[in-house]
């Protein structure tokens, strides 16, 4: 009974401390909040989406090894500075449709963006519209020195 009277307060503390971080990450998600730099889930590329004139867009800013030897057998170009995602529009509530490129395979394919949180994004894409889909939850890279700017 001691030690639970104990770590009461330390646990009182520890969540009041980690509301506001949990609350920022359930918080609905804006449209704004989809740009920035979103990194896959295996860690090997980050994506900084951004607008491109009146539609949305996104460049790989960087690469691992492996990512990059893989794209340059796929489409004989450098996977840094590529443009993946391009002619994104909004079709509905933050979510946005258009094309991604995927350099592995040097094709392009019909794909979706749809925000999550503020915190991470689900990419999808498709041979055809919703046929033959493959999707993946992106997270947010919060850093400054990717893109030399604060997100």
């Amino acid at each position: 009974m001691i030690r639970k009277l104990c770590l009461a307060p330390i646990v009182a503390v520890l969540v009041s401390a980690a509301a506001p971080a949990l609350a920022a990450d359930t918080a609905t998600p804006q449209s704004s909040d989809v740009f920035g730099v979103w990194r896959n889930p295996k860690g090997s590329v980050h994506i900084e989406i951004k607008p491109c004139g009146p539609e949305t867009c996104g460049y790989v800013v960087w690469a691992n090894d492996e990512a990059q030897a893989d794209a340059k057998k796929g489409s004989n170009r450098g996977l840094v500075g590529m443009q993946l995602l391009r002619d994104f529009s909004s079709s509905g509530a933050n979510e946005w449709k258009g094309k991604v490129f995927v350099p592995d395979l040097n094709m392009t394919f019909s794909g979706q963006v749809r925000l999550l949180s503020r915190a991470s994004l689900r990419a999808k894409g498709c041979l055809l519209p919703n046929f033959l889909c493959k999707s993946q939850v992106w997270t947010r890279v919060e850093t400054a020195g990717v893109t030399g700017r604060a997100l």
